[in-house]
């Protein structure tokens, strides 16, 4: 039997096969150590197949993934955690205001989904809560996002305002759902499909920091070709697949300016001859994506050194 996995809690597996039906299953011995880098072996995504014995299932083969996205180990003896799997969209829901915007969190996630060649939109919520100061700051940086390669949407869960949009946008798709705790994902994820009964927690008032309401990542089926992943309220992305030195070429803007620098590996850091530098610089791109990315870099250093 053929089947794709759903929800992982560690050691069991939900997995739904072919004519949809959900059932239970343990992964065979010899697939838990396939591969020592991962806390985990199996992920949500995973197109697998399935031995039957008696009233037991197992999971025999992992089909090869066409992608994935990772994160930076909770356990100090590995080094990764595999999120999830086969995805075809990734959408990053953030806010402007309560809670503030994470430009780094947002920079880090669009940077992991360009490594792993994942398509990835980023959505603003809770418009309702935007002064026309804070409408038109939001429209110029959606903008700018726009300019450097990134589509986005503005919406507002509470008023019922673009839900449509991102229904169509999820459609025939395995669609990853991730932010920061309290941008409002889970209310988003019950609007897409009240059925998802994502549970919903209110940002804290007094220090504007959503708690955390998903503890595994886990699929949601909204019909039988479109799918949704709902992952964890998680702090940060890791990047450690990566050297400090091809951070530069999942930064679409810095690629294409990158073409005219005088060194071929340029770092666009301190280098004579960057090109990419002054279009920063003399605000022909945003500023705060270079400085995520000199953040991003050192931190990639960092990870190197303590190899």
């Amino acid at each position: 039997m053929k089947g794709l996995v759903v929800k992982s809690t560690g050691s069991w597996y939900k997995v739904r096969l072919n004519d949809g039906k959900i059932i239970d299953a343990r992964s065979r011995g010899k697939l838990r150590t396939a591969n020592s880098r991962n806390t985990n072996h199996i992920t949500v995504g995973d197109l697998i197949e399935i031995d039957e014995t008696g009233e037991d299932f197992s999971i025999s083969k992992i089909q090869d993934r066409k992608n994935y996205i990772i994160r930076k180990s909770t356990k100090l003896s590995k080094e990764t955690h595999i999120i999830a799997a086969n995805i075809d969209l990734a959408i990053i829901v953030t806010t402007l205001k309560e809670p503030k915007l994470k430009f780094g969190f947002v920079d880090r996630f669009l940077v992991t989904a360009q490594a792993y060649q994942i398509p990835a939109i980023i959505v603003f919520n809770k418009t309702d809560l935007l002064n026309d100061k804070e409408k038109a700051y939001l429209k110029d940086l959606r903008a700018a996002y726009r300019e450097i390669g990134y589509e986005s949407e503005a919406i507002s869960v509470s008023n019922n305002e673009g839900i449509n949009k991102i229904q169509e946008l999820t459609q025939d798709k395995i669609t990853l759902f991730s932010g920061t705790s309290g941008v409002g994902k889970s209310s988003l994820l019950n609007k897409i499909n009240p059925d998802i009964s994502a549970k919903v927690s209110n940002v804290s008032a007094s220090n504007e920091k959503g708690q955390h309401t998903t503890t595994f990542a886990e699929m949601h089926e909204i019909n039988p070709t479109s799918f949704i992943i709902d992952t964890p309220g998680l702090k940060s992305f890791g990047l450690i697949d990566m050297e400090p030195e091809e951070l530069k070429d999942y930064f679409p803007e810095m690629v294409r300016f990158s073409e005219n620098c005088k060194f071929g590996n340029c770092k666009h850091l301190n280098e004579p001859g960057c090109a990419v530098k002054p279009e920063f610089e003399e605000s022909r791109l945003p500023i705060f994506r270079y400085e995520n990315y000199v953040h991003l870099y050192e931190e990639l250093k960092a990870l190197k050194k303590n190899d």
